[in-house]
């Protein structure tokens, strides 16, 4: 909510993302930006990875948004991406509104 309060919309998603970062550091979050996450199918890794915008306490998915709105298909991407891999938890934020969407 901070990088809300203080950017607004407007800005393209990179410069969410790297206020984003600093927020986390800021706030003593431990996170990792842009890893490779494995995706199961069957209980088989694939070959393809899934890059997370960023991977929180190594058990959170937070993938980050600038549009005008939050569509059907960005929260089933993020649902999918916790189906296919490990984690239990996902956030998709959206910055692109003038009221933050989570």
């Amino acid at each position: 909510m901070e990088v809300h309060k203080q950017l607004s919309c407007g800005f393209l998603e990179t410069v969410y993302q790297e206020a984003f970062e600093l927020e986390l550091k800021s706030q003593g979050i431990p996170f990792k930006r842009e890893q490779e996450i494995d995706i199961y199918y069957k209980e088989q890794k694939l070959c393809k990875k899934y890059r997370a915008d960023f991977n929180c306490f190594n058990k959170i998915i937070v993938e980050l948004k600038a549009l005008s709105e939050i569509s059907p298909e960005h929260e089933a991407q993020i649902l999918n991406y916790l189906k296919a891999s490990t984690f239990k938890l996902g956030l998709l934020i959206n910055f692109g509104s003038k009221s933050l969407q989570y």
